[in-house]
């Protein structure tokens, strides 16, 4: 074996972000080149390091991006090279997956590699449709198969007699294009064309969608519901169990598509919520935090913070910016002297508390306007204010402490810019398929969205943040359908929980 570089051959899982493994995640995190296919789900891609080299092969029907000989000969390539390779595929490598061969290629290339199980849709999949795969009512036996081969094929290396005649549940995958044929064959070899079938599209995903019947109807009904690949089905009267034990589908927003636009480092936290609720959510980021033009003059203010009456931060992103830069200048939190510490919003001060320090002001009203407004109250007539904002921020704050006779100095943190990377295909999903539901959480994230040139789907909703993100919606022409009543994240998904119904009743 090579002592330079190693291959992880890992499973991505069938798509819930929540079902990758840990051991998963570390190798993601520490990849040098991130290999990966159609079937992961695209959240992963966040946890890779900015330097990674992605490249995605993916197979999807008859369109390859690369052979599997190419994949072969790439992960081999850049392993020999001394880089630490991910190849990510879906569900488990050693389940249909190819990795076997991907294993045996390089093993015979003397390279170092490592093969890290997930969980296969073959069994994530019925289980997120309320479909045990073995239970003592009904089984004890579980038989896997793959639908890619064609059972009317003369030399076949499935064979469908002996998988009718076996005792307990059958599970088969990628096989939705011969589901006729596969159903024909088993009853032909001796299988009840009564026997129960279900088939889960984009098990474990908030696109999931199950149909149910029996190997004498699945294919008609497939047909008529225009079910689509990818989908595992399971047989037996396991079934039966769906009608008691369907949790995953009875979600209070299943069913819905929801569009995220935060940065890709904030979207986490709302994709979260929502796909907890049940929602197929799409993270389609539309600006992207980077270093303000004044990098010097940051850091000056930075290194003088000490010297104010007032800090006042005015988003998230500036506390981040601000305490990250504060403790590579300084190594003892007391060096920041005693300011007080004024912030827009809920969120802002969680954030100046994962920092452990504690907030003296915060408003009524998350918003500019209502931080002014809580200011009034205070007494900062000739007192020294430091405002860590966005490198575009609005002048009500400067203008409204500044008229209350503050001292004020502005430091801009960070400076927002349109999001240009789509490496989940996000936008052009939501051009095909479109969305129920598109959520702003600032003016950024509209001007930016529409910027893309996406058209608006007919009966999409808007969600906005608050009344500033509001009116930049209004000015394109889209007007809310909601506006959260408290400006921050968890008021956002209140307001959201109570658009889809999931509050009422």
């Amino acid at each position: 074996m090579s002592d330079k570089g190693i291959c992880y051959l890992v499973g991505a899982g069938p798509g819930d972000l929540g079902l990758v493994t840990l051991k998963a995640k570390e190798c993601v995190e520490r990849a040098d080149v991130l290999v990966y296919d159609a079937l992961s789900s695209p959240e992963i891609l966040r946890w890779a390091g900015p330097e990674a080299e992605k490249v995605y092969v993916g197979k999807r029907a008859k369109n390859h991006a690369l052979s599997q000989e190419e994949i072969n000969g790439l992960i081999v390539d850049r392993t020999r090279k001394g880089r630490t390779v991910v190849r990510l595929k879906g569900g488990d490598p050693m389940i249909f997956g190819r990795g076997g061969e991907e294993a045996a290629e390089l093993a015979a290339a003397g390279v170092a590699f490592e093969i890290v199980p997930g969980i296969s849709s073959a069994i994530g999949g019925p289980a997120y449709a309320g479909i045990p795969v073995t239970h003592r009512d009904h089984c004890s036996q579980l038989t896997l198969f793959t639908g890619h081969e064609d059972p009317t094929k003369e030399e076949s290396s499935i064979d469908y007699e002996q998988i009718a005649r076996a005792p307990g549940t059958k599970v088969f995958l990628m096989g939705v294009a011969r589901l006729r044929e596969i159903a024909a064959a088993l009853v032909a070899g001796g299988a009840a064309d009564s026997t129960p079938i279900a088939l889960v599209r984009w098990a474990t995903t908030g696109g999931q969608r199950t149909i149910q019947g029996t190997l004498a109807d699945i294919a008609d009904i497939a047909e008529k519901e225009d079910f689509k690949s990818p989908a595992v089905a399971v047989i037996g009267d396991v079934v039966k169990e769906r009608e008691r034990i369907n949790w995953f589908e009875s979600r209070p927003l299943f069913g819905k598509r929801i569009v995220v636009t935060r940065t890709r480092r904030q979207a986490g936290g709302l994709s979260r919520e929502l796909g907890g609720l049940g929602a197929d959510v799409v993270e389609l980021p539309t600006i992207r935090i980077e270093k303000p033009d004044d990098k010097e003059g940051f850091a000056e203010s930075v290194a003088h913070a000490h010297e104010y009456d007032w800090l006042v931060f005015s988003s998230p992103n500036g506390v981040e910016r601000f305490f990250d830069a504060f403790f590579t200048l300084y190594e003892d939190a007391r060096s920041l002297g005693n300011p007080k510490i004024a912030v827009i919003g809920q969120g802002t001060a969680n954030k100046v508390a994962e920092y452990r320090f504690g907030v003296d002001l915060i408003p009524e009203r998350f918003v500019a306007e209502g931080l002014v407004e809580a200011f009034e109250k205070e007494s900062i007539e000739n007192l020294t204010v430091l405002w860590v904002r966005a490198q575009e921020a609005r002048d009500v704050i400067y203008d409204g402490l500044a008229n209350q006779g503050a001292i004020i100095d502005e430091c801009a943190a960070y400076k927002t810019v349109p999001e240009t990377d789509d490496p989940t295909g996000a936008a052009e999903r939501f051009k095909t398929e479109g969305a129920d539901l598109v959520t702003f959480t600032s003016s950024s994230t509209v001007e930016n969205f529409f910027k893309l040139g996406l058209p608006w789907p007919e009966g999409c909703a808007a969600a906005s943040i608050g009344p500033v993100t509001s009116e930049t919606l209004r000015k394109h022409g889209v007007e809310p359908a909601f506006e959260a009543e408290q400006h921050d994240i968890p008021g956002l998904v209140a307001a959201i929980r109570e658009w889809g119904g999931v509050d009422r009743g």
